[in-house]
């Protein structure tokens, strides 16, 4: 059986929808459209994807902890009860 790792395969997934835009002063924003309230500032466009996976992972976590709703990213839904494998089929 393969290991799946569900909350990296859903952050790179968000990732990969992130949109950045250059501001006027030369900075960097970056956000994640289908997460609201995910967004992230910096002085170069490394920084801010850096920053902005920060944000997300944050984001994430709160979301998990208090139960709020999340977007659903590629296949991967997180607002799902997680399934349990019988312990006794091994």
């Amino acid at each position: 059986m393969a290991t799946k790792y569900i909350l990296s395969e859903y952050i790179s997934l968000a990732m990969a929808q992130a949109a950045y835009d250059k501001l006027e002063d030369g900075t960097f924003a970056g956000r994640i459209p289908a997460c609201p309230g995910v967004i992230a500032f910096a002085d170069t466009l490394r920084l801010c994807e850096e920053e902005l996976r920060s944000t997300l992972e944050d984001w994430l976590l709160v979301g998990l902890k208090m139960g709020h709703p999340l977007p659903v990213i590629g296949n991967l839904n997180l607002n799902q009860e997680p399934s349990r494998e019988s312990l006794e089929a091994m």
